[in-house]
């Protein structure tokens, strides 16, 4: 009955308090507030987040797709920094907020733990409904199990986009599921669009785009239908990726003439980078045999099997197993009944279940030979989760007691390597005050100057902090930069523009010299520079301090354990210089040319191990102590050096050991017969003429 003024009547406080009491006691709100609780405990307990790729790329990111860097730096963060950098803008803002690190890995929690939200729905779109409180017992186990990954355990609470994207992609997912229960095109024009962001954001998430059109084909109603949708699906996919690139896609464009830049730079062919391929080798199996076994070596404890560091994860072996099983019996009952061997009529979750079990075995076919990194496969790291789970209760649905049993088997093994078997991120304290802070010298907070970021990670997380009209060039990173070429026609207009404020910034002294027992301090410096007619000024130096970072990257070891890490373990030094000309550097070495036939033959003789082919040549030593010639192959994540007239490589891995390619002499006249390709950390065997 309407009031006078014409509003409805507002419901009796009876009506609102069993309202609250419902949705506050509903099976899935108690599971979302759960996870997220879990979400942000793990984080906290864990420690402060602050990897390798925070200060690589992460903290640049989020702060160039606010302010236009493109005039001022140049590979400023390496090539990771003209990645899509719109993932990064919620962190880098949190940094600029004055909340203190807790806050901040709480809020970032809370976001990652939507994966699980999603997991508990994706779970009760795979199951029968007609037993009661079966779906919610199975979804909240596909919750847990997903929960118990490694790798998303580690990334809770850090800088890394690779769970809030999987968010999209899995969204994308969940929702081309529905549309096996209730058809429509509006769900198919969700799920496409989910999946064109999540693979704007971030490019590995483009196998989850590809493989979800496999549930499109499980659409009921015909296969015009199911043409209708794919088409739909493919044009909205495409959009979605067009919406969230274009912006920064223009810039790329404008600058470098590939739109995507770095990727894809062998059909752009842009001069400013290699055109060759980018593809990552770390974790993509060697041969088809590790590829089939893959599987099972991932429930192993070891380091750079499908991560960085030891994660043994149980899911895609019991998923295997599962499947084989359960497609077995299901071959013995139709050849054992007499029935014809067609395919049966399935109900709603039974074809749920088959489309997203064949989708994920289809993903993980293209995922395992582009990338094979479980960073980038936590979406369909969740999908594995719903379907053991699912699987475990179809096999034993006539003996509860023996799928009870097997459960906590899975369970007891899976939670039994998360706490004997697993490393986790190095402990770094929680405290007050900023993420990270910098100590600065007044002299350089009031100058804007051209610094050269030297070495094998590029600090870009001190630019921020740094005068906005400074540049920025990371000369010796994961990307080597020649004075030849695009790249040095760009370098050489920003040091006319800045020149003489010209500096180089660099790790802790004490740190290089322990770690690479350097002679002289200076020397990795000027080996960068020189090159560009530059060396470092020792006269006038000085020191920026990192407070609360990590400062070692330590694959395997106990400093990723709690509390390992001490206040002075989490300060980086770096020094920075001023820089001048030097007539007197080195341009060109007496042995470049007949190195450089020698690298050249060898990256063309075995391509396998040695890409993107030709990277610029890193120069170190001098005249009297012998010059060492270096390549870094960042594809294959090979280096291979001459020096004392032989060639070496060595895989950078755990256990890549260093191999003898043979004389420079014999690889420069003309190369030999060769057996090569990835066999451990890599090898390349001379044949007889």
């Amino acid at each position: 009955m309407n009031r006078a003024d014409g509003s409805e009547p507002s419901p009796p406080r009876s009506t609102l308090n069993l309202l609250v009491r419902r949705v506050a006691t509903a099976p899935r709100g108690l599971v979302y507030v759960c996870c997220s609780l879990l979400a942000v405990l793990t984080s906290y307990h864990l420690g402060k987040a602050m990897s390798w790729d925070t200060m690589e790329y992460h903290v640049y990111a989020g702060f160039s797709a606010l302010h236009d860097r493109f005039h001022k730096d140049y590979f400023a963060a390496g090539p990771q920094g003209y990645f899509n950098p719109y993932a990064y803008v919620p962190f880098y803002l949190l940094l600029r907020s004055s909340l203190p690190p807790l806050a901040i890995a709480s809020i970032l929690a809370l976001v990652q733990s939507a994966i699980l939200w999603l997991t508990y729905e994706l779970s009760l779109r795979v199951v029968p409904h007609d037993t009661p409180n079966v779906p919610v017992v199975m979804a909240i186990l596909a919750v847990i199990f997903a929960f118990a990954n490694p790798v998303l355990i580690n990334e809770l609470g850090s800088s890394y986009s690779d769970i809030t994207t999987a968010e999209l992609a899995l969204a994308g997912w969940l929702l081309l599921v529905s549309v096996l229960w209730t058809p429509g095109p509006l769900r198919v024009i969700g799920a496409a669009l989910l999946l064109g962001l999540a693979t704007g954001l971030k490019p590995t998430n483009a196998v989850h785009a590809l493989s979800a059109a496999i549930l499109l084909l499980f659409v009921p109603g015909g296969w015009i239908r199911r043409l209708r949708y794919g088409a739909l699906f493919g044009v909205t996919l495409v959009a979605g990726f067009v919406l969230i690139n274009l912006p920064w896609s223009i810039h790329l464009e404008r600058h470098f003439g590939n739109p995507v830049f770095p990727l894809l730079n062998g059909l752009f062919r842009s001069p400013d980078y290699s055109t060759g391929s980018m593809l990552d080798h770390r974790f993509i199996p060697a041969t088809l045999g590790a590829a089939l076994l893959r599987p099972f070596t991932m429930v192993l404890p070891i380091s750079w099997i499908h991560f960085e560091m030891p994660a043994p994860d149980l899911r895609y072996a019991l998923l295997l197993v599962l499947s084989v099983l359960l497609l077995s019996r299901w071959l013995w009952r139709r050849l054992s009944g007499g029935r014809p061997s067609g395919l049966p009529t399935l109900h709603s979750s039974e074809r749920a279940l088959c489309a997203l079990g064949l989708a994920f075995w289809v993903d993980w076919a293209l995922w395992l030979p582009v990338s094979g990194n479980s960073r980038y496969f936590m979406p369909m790291a969740c999908v594995a989760a719903v379907l053991c789970i699912a699987l475990i209760f179809r096999l034993f649905s006539a003996q509860p007691a023996l799928r009870n049993g097997v459960l906590i088997a899975v369970f007891a093994v899976q939670f039994f390597q998360l706490y004997a078997g697993t490393e986790y991120r190095q402990y770094l304290p929680w405290h007050e005050g900023h993420w990270f802070s910098l100590s600065i010298p007044p002299s350089l907070e009031s100058q804007a100057d051209l610094y050269f970021l030297i070495g094998g990670q590029t600090n870009s997380f001190i630019i921020p902090e740094l005068p906005r009209a400074s540049g920025f060039v990371n000369l010796s990173g994961q990307y080597e930069l020649g004075p030849a070429g695009a790249n040095g026609r760009h370098i050489e207009s920003l040091i006319r523009r800045y020149a003489p404020r010209l500096r180089a910034v660099w790790r802790d002294p004490a740190a290089i010299a322990a770690a690479q027992a350097r002679p002289s301090f200076f020397d990795a410096a000027n080996d960068a520079l020189e090159p560009f007619g530059l060396r470092v000024d020792p006269g006038h130096c000085s020191m920026i301090v990192a407070r609360g970072v990590d400062v070692i990257f330590s694959i395997g070891t106990a400093q990723h354990r709690r509390g390992s890490a001490s206040a002075s373990r989490s300060t980086k030094r770096l020094m920075t210089c001023r820089v001048i000309r030097d007539p007197a550097a080195r341009i060109r070495v007496p042995g470049q040319r007949t190195a450089d036939a020698a690298f050249d033959h060898l990256e063309d003789a075995c391509p396998a191990l040695f890409q993107p082919r030709r990277p610029v040549d890193v120069l170190m030593g001098d005249e009297k102590s012998g010059y060492i010639f270096l390549r870094k192959y960042t594809g294959s994540a090979v280096h291979a050096w001459i020096a004392r007239g032989t060639i070496r490589f060595q895989k950078l891995a755990p256990g890549g050991r260093e191999e003898d390619a043979g004389s420079e002499r014999m690889w420069a006249r003309s190369p030999p017969r060769v057996s090569c390709g990835w066999q451990g950390a890599g090898f390349l065997k001379i044949l007889p003429p």
